[in-house]
C-alpha cells in the first residue's frame, strides 16, 4: 500500500469520527466526498466522478463500494480491506446495490448519515439514493461532518502543507524568470506547473488562474493564451500541491511601469492583507477576518471593486476545486483555531479603469499570530 500517513494517524482520525458519530447518534455514515475518503483511509482516486461510497459503521469498520476500475486503486492507496464492486451494465442502479450492502451490514432501520454536499454525489445519483433509502431507516444529512474534522491539521498534515507552500514558492520563482514584455502566458504556466511536478508535487484540484491585459481582472481560468505587452498586468493564482495538500497564493505582476492606479490598488491590497493577518487569531471568527478586509477596502473607497469573500481553508482537496470550508465572508461565526491552514486573498478588480490588483498567501494559525507559509515577500512585482 502507498499510504502517505502512518497507521496511528489514520487510527486517530477514525477515533475522532467515531466520537462525532456517537454524539449525533449515527449508526453509520455514507461518505461520498473524495476528501473524506482520502482523509480517513488514504484512498486516492478521481473515480468519484462515478458512483462510489465508503460506508463507515459506528464501530469503526468500513466497506467501500466502487467500480471495477478502482478496485486496485483502493487496494494500492488505502487501508480499506472490504471492497464491493458494482457492475457497469445497461440500466445499472448502484444506489440499489448500496441498499443491499447496507442490508447485509445489518443497518436496516438504523440511523444513517449521508454526505450530500459534495461533488462526489451528483443530483441524479442523490435522487436514486433517496429513492432506495426512503423506507430503509432514519436518514439524516451529515454533510460537513468530516469536513469540520479535516479543518484542524495534524503535525503530519502541516508538514505536507509546508512542502506545498515551498513548491508554490518555486512555481513563482519559475514564473518570474520568464515574465517580461513578449512572454507567452503558456510558457509561464508550463514553468509554474513544471516546477511543482519537478519538486514531487501533484496536480492542483482546479486549474491555475492566469490572465493578462483585460483578462487580468478574471478570477477564473479560461482557455486561450496571449503574449505580454510592454506595460501589462498579469494576474496569477496558483497553489503548491503535495500529497493533495494545497497552499495557494495570488499575485498581480506588472511589466514595464506601474500606473498610478496600480500603485493605489496595491497599497490597499497590502494594507488589507496585513489587517487580515493580524485578525487571523483564535480571538476572531472567520467573519471577523472578512470584516478586517472590508474595512480597509471601504477606507480606500474600493467596496464596489472587492469580492464578498476574501479566503478560505486549505487542505487535501480533489477536482473540481481546491477551495475548502470554512470561508472568510461576512457574519461567518466559525472560530479561528490553532492548526488551521488558511488562504487569504485580496482581490481588487477595477473594471472602470481596467486595472487589476491581487495579493494573497496561505497561513498556519497558532495560539497567537498566524504564520505565513510562503517565503515570498509581499512587495509589488514590476518586471
Amino acid at each position: 500500500m502507498a499510504l502517505h500517513f502512518e497507521p496511528e494517524e489514520f487510527a486517530a482520525r477514525r477515533d475522532r469520527l467515531m466520537l462525532v458519530m456517537a454524539e449525533q447518534k449515527l449508526d453509520a455514515i455514507l461518505l461520498f466526498a473524495q476528501e473524506s475518503m482520502y482523509w480517513l483511509t488514504g484512498y486516492d482516486t478521481f473515480g468519484f466522478c462515478f458512483f462510489q461510497c465508503l460506508v463507515v459503521k459506528s464501530d469503526g469498520s468500513n466497506v467501500l463500494m466502487t467500480r471495477s476500475a478502482d478496485l486496485r486503486q483502493a487496494r494500492q492507496t488505502s487501508n480499506i480491506e472490504n471492497i464491493v464492486i458494482w457492475a457497469d451494465r445497461d440500466n445499472a442502479n448502484p444506489a440499489a446495490d448500496l441498499r443491499e450492502l447496507l442490508n447485509d451490514l445489518d443497518l436496516l432501520g438504523k440511523r444513517i448519515g449521508v454526505e450530500y454536499q459534495t461533488h462526489g454525489l451528483t443530483a441524479a445519483n442523490g435522487r436514486k439514493l433517496d429513492e432506495q433509502l426512503a423506507a430503509f431507516g432514519q436518514i439524516v444529512d451529515a454533510s460537513g461532518l468530516v469536513d469540520k474534522l479535516r479543518v484542524l491539521k495534524s503535525p503530519a498534515e502541516i508538514t505536507y502543507s509546508r512542502k506545498a507552500a515551498e513548491l508554490g514558492d518555486e512555481a513563482l520563482d519559475a514564473a518570474l524568470k520568464l515574465i517580461k514584455a513578449g512572454a507567452d502566458e503558456g510558457a509561464i504556466l508550463a514553468a509554474m506547473q513544471g516546477a511543482i511536478f519537478a519538486g514531487g508535487g501533484d496536480y492542483p484540484a482546479n486549474e491555475f488562474i492566469i490572465g493578462s491585459g483585460e483578462d487580468a481582472l478574471l478570477c477564473r481560468y479560461k482557455a486561450g493564451r496571449r503574449k505580454l505587452t510592454k506595460n501589462d498586468q498579469l494576474t496569477l493564482e496558483w497553489a503548491g500541491v503535495y500529497r493533495h495538500y494545497h497552499a495557494a497564493a495570488m499575485r498581480t505582476v506588472l511589466t514595464g511601469k506601474a500606473s498610478k492606479r496600480h500603485l493605489e490598488l496595491y497599497d490597499a491590497a497590502r494594507e488589507a492583507l496585513e489587517a487580515v493577518e493580524e485578525a487571523m487569531t483564535p480571538a476572531s471568527t472567520f467573519g471577523d477576518v472578512f470584516d478586517a478586509h472590508s474595512r480597509v477596502m471601504e477606507a480606500h473607497d474600493l467596496t464596489r471593486h472587492r469580492l464578498n469573500a476574501c479566503g478560505y481553508s486549505q487542505g487535501a482537496r480533489f477536482t473540481p476545486s481546491w477551495m475548502d470550508m470554512p470561508m472568510f465572508y461576512s457574519g461567518n461565526p466559525e472560530q479561528i483555531q490553532p492548526d488551521m491552514t488558511l488562504f487569504a486573498h485580496m482581490i481588487i478588480m477595477d473594471s472602470d479603469s481596467g486595472t487589476a490588483m491581487t495579493l494573497g498567501r496561505t497561513y498556519l494559525t497558532t495560539n497567537g499570530a498566524a504564520e505565513p507559509l510562503s517565503r515570498q515577500p509581499l512587495d509589488l512585482i514590476v518586471k
